[in-house]
């Protein structure tokens, strides 16, 4: 055979070997091809950005993961296994040997992050965890909706505190960029209550790794994951080393501030208490502004503000903004629930408070504010409640703002 009919054949294996390619649409980089039971779905992974959480997945389904157990070795991880928990208007989930949802590949690792890569749209491959930084392992999902609390940062670009309990953080590895209706078809089966379980299994056939482009050809999953995961679990202890020495010079300067604003309210009291009058109850009073309105009936609700402080000046609750600022007790979450501002009381000697402060509450008028010294027996005696110890004497400061309605 002449070279030169040598060479045309060779072109035109590769004419036809080109003609053959699968998913000639696709550009360059990695994907992987589900195959299931209710069709194909193609996903392009973020190898360039995720490296570790992509290496484990493409090692894992070409059975070459170096941390998998013995009994998965050489195997493709994910063939026949199922999809086990299937939620509507949520996400897919697979990739468990057990179909339980608690079973692993013989191992757990810590997942990259990366803040680009966000649960923002449907059809976002993720990894499932069993919380914190380092529970993962082989079992992925596929997001059918946007599901933003899942990211791993939050809306500033900062890692979420992961390592707390309640927190999600999920890797984003991959997108589907072909079968977004097989998707939908597998998050619409019928499924058992409360374990979320397919009545009839929807299976992952088998998974391939499609390579394209000299890039996706050179990733050697095995290998970018024993080389890279050492890093991600070093940036992980640093970025938590630095939570925690930032968390503790915050605790500290808000001890500071406490001491500070305690120390600056301890004579003031003191020198309220010296001007009490004593009921007969054991309660003391001091009138710090007269009132100009009615007083209220016993079954009247009316709205107050408090300020609560032990006697060394500390305080441990109010409904004013500024003051629980100033002593370092401001709580965005009762903020966000409308609860600072006036508070809302029932004037009645069956009201749900401590003795101390329901005599209180009755001896005021409307646009009156005073100051109280209250006796432990009068507060929260022997039995002391959150944060407060047993028998401990409290003052409180209470203005009484208007009656909101009357018996």
């Amino acid at each position: 055979m002449s070279r030169t009919l040598q060479i045309l054949m060779l072109c035109l294996l590769v004419t036809v070997t080109s003609c053959k390619e699968e998913y000639p649409d696709l550009e360059d980089g990695l994907y992987a091809e589900i195959n299931t039971s209710k069709g194909t779905m193609i996903a392009k992974l973020f190898y360039d950005k995720v490296p570790v959480t992509v290496a484990n997945f493409v090692a894992l389904a070409e059975g070459t993961h170096p941390m998998m157990s013995d009994e998965f070795k050489g195997k493709p991880f994910y063939d026949s296994l199922t999809f086990h928990r299937v939620m509507d208007k949520f996400m897919i989930q697979g990739g468990d040997h057990t179909a339980t949802g608690s079973g692993n590949p013989g191992y757990k690792f810590t997942a990259d992050f990366h803040p680009d890569l966000n649960h923002d749209t449907g059809g976002m491959l993720s990894m499932a965890n069993g919380g914190g930084f380092n529970t993962n392992g082989s079992q992925f999902f596929v997001t059918e909706v946007p599901y933003p609390s899942l990211n791993a940062y939050d809306k500033e670009g900062n890692l979420k505190p992961c390592d707390q309990r309640g927190i999600s953080c999920h890797s984003v590895f991959g997108e589907l960029v072909k079968g977004v209706e097989v998707q939908d078809s597998i998050s619409n089966v019928k499924v058992a209550p409360r374990t979320n379980k397919p009545l009839e299994d929807v299976i992952m056939t088998k998974i391939t790794i499609i390579r394209k482009g000299s890039s996706a050809k050179s990733f050697n999953a095995a290998k970018v994951f024993e080389s890279e995961l050492p890093k991600v679990e070093e940036e992980i202890n640093q970025i938590q080393e630095e939570k925690r020495l930032k968390a503790e010079q915050e605790q500290k300067e808000r001890d500071e501030k406490i001491a500070a604003a305690s120390a600056e309210t301890k004579p003031i009291l003191e020198d309220y208490e010296t001007k009490t009058t004593a009921l007969p109850s054991g309660l003391k009073k001091y009138v710090l502004t007269k009132g100009t309105g009615p007083k209220p009936k016993a079954g009247d609700s009316v709205s107050v503000y408090y300020e609560g402080y032990f006697t060394d000046g500390r305080l441990f609750d109010s409904d004013r903004i500024k003051v629980a600022e100033k002593y370092g007790m401001f709580n965005q979450r009762r903020l966000d629930a409308n609860a600072y501002g006036p508070t809302r009381m029932w004037v009645s000697p069956d009201a749900r408070m401590i003795p101390g402060f329901k005599e209180a509450l009755a001896s005021l008028s409307v646009g009156e504010k005073a100051f109280f010294y209250m006796p432990s027996h009068l507060a929260y005696g022997e039995r002391g409640n959150r944060g407060i110890p047993p028998n401990t004497d409290l003052t409180f400061i209470v203005e009484m703002v208007g009656i909101v309605e009357k018996k």
